[in-house]
């Protein structure tokens, strides 16, 4: 039976259009949420379960999204998940991207930093809210 022991929440926007933060370099990740679980009591094989949420209005081209997740607090850090979602020409209105993801076995350290960035690859895409990450800490 798995024993939770920690859990956290980085709320950046709570409601829809209410943040206008522009993505100004292409394929450069922006944070967008992080997290700090405390590991103390973790037993067996940890898991850390994250979702997030981030929505963004985009410009009238075809543009890719990408959604990173990594074990630190630097893009550069080890990379633990990793989403790209293109939208088409035709779409107007805001557009809200979610995920789920997992970190089986991780190397526990007293506080296991997690932290979400998202990178756009054309100029003109702006993220609007809401803007939420989340992850839980597990061991057996």
């Amino acid at each position: 039976m798995s024993l939770f022991i920690d859990g956290r929440t980085s709320q950046n926007a709570s409601t829809s259009n209410s943040i206008a933060i522009p993505i100004l370099v292409i394929d450069t990740p922006q944070m967008f949420g992080q997290i700090g679980l405390n590991s103390d009591g973790a037993v067996g094989i940890p898991r850390v379960q994250f979702t997030g949420t981030v929505a963004v209005q985009l410009p009238l081209a075809l543009v890719g999204v990408t959604i990173t997740v990594v074990r630190g607090t630097l893009p550069t850090d080890p990379l633990v998940y990793s989403a790209t979602s293109t939208f088409s020409l035709s779409v107007l209105a805001p557009q809200v991207i979610t995920f789920s993801g997992n970190d089986y076995n991780p190397s526990v350290t007293p506080l296991m930093t997690y932290t979400a960035f998202i990178a756009a690859n054309l100029l003109g895409t702006i993220r609007v809210g809401p803007e939420n990450f989340d992850g839980i800490l597990i061991g057996d």
